[in-house]
């Protein structure tokens, strides 16, 4: 029996914690921040407000303390928000043992002294040198995990050893993970198609929205490979799988809609949306600075148009 700790008790913690389980390892959650999520996995029924569902008994809730840094597990899971990577990452500069890091969050974080975009894999290892980090990503909603619908994502890794050896601890007949080298693209790809998914949202019919979900992958192939990446990570399950899934529903592509239809952000969010986080939004704030500078506007035309539209609080041109 292996040993997990899963750092991060919102949905996609919660709900990641039932593979490993499934796959008879103990498993440790712990939350930092939020005290609803606190709340709910330390009750006796576990039921977890997000998910609708309650967790299983078999697992461990931890109150979050530095001591839990000196325990040995054989992988550490970060599934916090992407404003709590610098938290972690100094928690994690001191860790004692060589423990495998899995890192769910998706995004991308821009460097103003530097003026340069680093992934989370890298902000962790340049910023608190921490090592040995695998990346899982791809078309996988929390609330159908948690229900045990068959879910395929991919874990990235330099070290394609360890990327499997994480996909034996987590695996199970409804939760299959594909493997790969590429860890920049698989995080590049992951993070960016927040904001095309708003962009395919804003389509107003099945033709529209079509054509700009093809706009949207060229235009992702061209960001990977900007960063790095490898072409063939557009066509996975971190491109457009995950894609697909963001644009078929969800905050992104509801949020599309309404710039769609005219709105301007701000309007849309007030009216609309004024609960809910969108992280297609947040994600263009952050990396605006460096792909208004750094990229060919020509390239990347719906991108433009987006990160204009809501920087400027303007209507979507796209639309």
């Amino acid at each position: 029996m292996k040993k997990i700790l899963i750092i991060g008790g919102g949905a996609m913690g919660s709900a990641f914690t039932i593979p490993c389980l499934d796959n008879k390892n103990s498993v440790i959650i712990t939350e930092p921040y939020s005290k609803r999520f606190i709340k709910n996995l330390s009750s006796k029924n576990k039921f977890h407000s997000a998910l609708k569902i309650n967790l299983p008994q078999k697992l461990k809730f931890r109150k979050f303390s530095n001591d839990l840094f000196n325990e040995k597990f054989d992988l550490i899971v970060i599934a916090l928000s992407l404003s709590g990577i610098d938290f972690i990452g100094r928690k994690l500069k001191n860790l004692k043992n060589r423990s495998p890091i899995l890192v769910l969050t998706k995004g991308l974080k821009y460097e103003k002294k530097k003026k340069r975009i680093w992934t989370i894999s890298e902000q962790l290892n340049k910023n608190y040198n921490v090592s040995n980090i695998s990346v899982l990503k791809g078309p996988c909603l929390a609330k159908e995990l948690a229900r045990k619908n068959q879910t395929s994502v991919v874990i990235a890794s330099k070290n394609i050893k360890i990327a499997k050896f994480i996909g034996k601890l987590i695996s199970t007949r409804y939760y299959l993970p594909e493997y790969s080298k590429d860890v920049v693209g698989i995080e590049v790809s992951s993070a960016i198609k927040n904001i095309y998914s708003m962009i395919i949202g804003a389509g107003q019919s099945l033709n529209s929205s079509s054509n700009l979900f093809q706009k949207s992958i060229l235009e992702m192939k061209y960001l990977i490979k900007h960063f790095k990446g490898k072409d063939e990570t557009i066509s996975g399950l971190a491109g457009v799988g995950d894609l697909y899934v963001s644009a078929a529903g969800g905050r992104n592509s509801k949020m599309g809609s309404y710039l769609g239809k005219g709105y301007t952000f701000k309007n849309a969010k007030k009216r609309f949306m004024p609960n809910d986080t969108v992280e297609g939004e947040q994600l263009a704030r952050e990396i605006a600075p460096y792909i208004l500078r750094k990229i060919k506007k020509k390239k990347i035309p719906l991108m433009i148009d987006l990160l204009n539209a809501i920087l400027n609080n303007k209507k979507l041109k796209t639309s």
